[in-house]
């Protein structure tokens, strides 16, 4: 088992899109980070579903995402926290954001 199974986590150099969950891009090995000043270290559940996103900068977390779903993988709720303010939104089971 490597490093990454053990943790749990996954990195990623970045991200793109707007819509919630963040869509991660490039993944990484975690021996890769020595090297880099910034990147997103995520959990997955087993349906690869991301539930929590942190964007590492200088070896501090400055932002968080934890997302929860419904049973059909529809996002159910996203609690984003920045600069210790955390706000939480929540969707219907369309997707929609109520």
């Amino acid at each position: 088992m490597n490093q990454e199974q053990q943790s749990g986590f996954r990195y990623f150099v970045s991200y793109s899109g707007i819509k919630l969950p963040l869509n991660l891009v490039n993944e990484i090995t975690e021996h890769s980070l020595n090297n880099r000043n910034t990147y997103y270290r995520s959990r997955f559940d087993d349906r690869d579903r991301m539930l929590l996103c942190q964007k590492i900068v200088y070896g501090e977390v400055e932002s968080e995402h934890r997302y929860q779903y419904y049973d059909d993988g529809v996002l159910k709720s996203a609690q984003i926290t920045e600069d210790d303010e955390v706000r939480e939104i929540h969707f219907n089971e369309l997707g929609e954001m109520v």
